[in-house]
């Protein structure tokens, strides 16, 4: 068999991702346990990587005039090589594993960096190239709110249950 060619990882700063399915959540496009998304590639990059056997996703324009969005579907593998995923807010980063990872779901992102990792692939004489998640930045886009009341500290948990007691009516008969 001959030698295949060592093909660097993909570097992709300031990108955005559509379909994110970091949960694993079964869908009507996705099956359970199957964590992925796609992100945006440039149309330069699209076609690089098209021509090279990547997986590349072209979505028409939504609107007249508007030019076509370029994805590459990613696959986020836990295993003998999990990805490095940090999520990324005023108060510093944050490494995620398998179990926290899902928050990217539904965080609003305001910048995304990321590195992915080719694997070649063959199934009856048919060849291309999977992309997978090697490692993540995610600078999570923060409210007005989150920002305003950031340095205000953390009630405990005693704290919180105990203005909950008081606010109870005395009246109230108990069950």
């Amino acid at each position: 068999m001959p030698q295949r060619e060592w093909i660097e990882p993909l570097l992709l700063e300031d990108r955005r991702l559509l379909f994110r399915n970091f949960s694993g959540e079964p869908s009507k496009f996705n099956r359970e346990g199957d964590r992925n998304f796609n992100i945006t590639l440039t149309a330069d990059e699209a076609e690089r990587l098209d021509k090279e056997g990547w997986n590349v996703k072209t979505l028409p324009p939504r609107e007249e005039g508007d030019e076509p969005l370029h994805t590459l579907p990613v696959r986020v593998f836990y295993g003998r090589t999990s990805p490095t995923a940090v999520l990324i807010t005023h108060k510093g980063k944050t490494q995620l594993d398998e179990s926290m990872i899902s928050i990217l779901d539904w965080a609003e992102p305001k910048n995304v960096d990321a590195i992915i990792r080719p694997s070649r692939w063959e199934v009856d004489g048919k060849t291309g190239i999977k992309a997978y998640l090697k490692a993540i930045y995610f600078t999570m886009q923060e409210s007005a709110l989150d920002l305003k009341y950031a340095d205000v500290p953390d009630a405990p948990d005693s704290a919180a249950s105990a203005l909950v007691e008081a606010q109870k009516n005395p009246f109230e008969e108990e069950e």
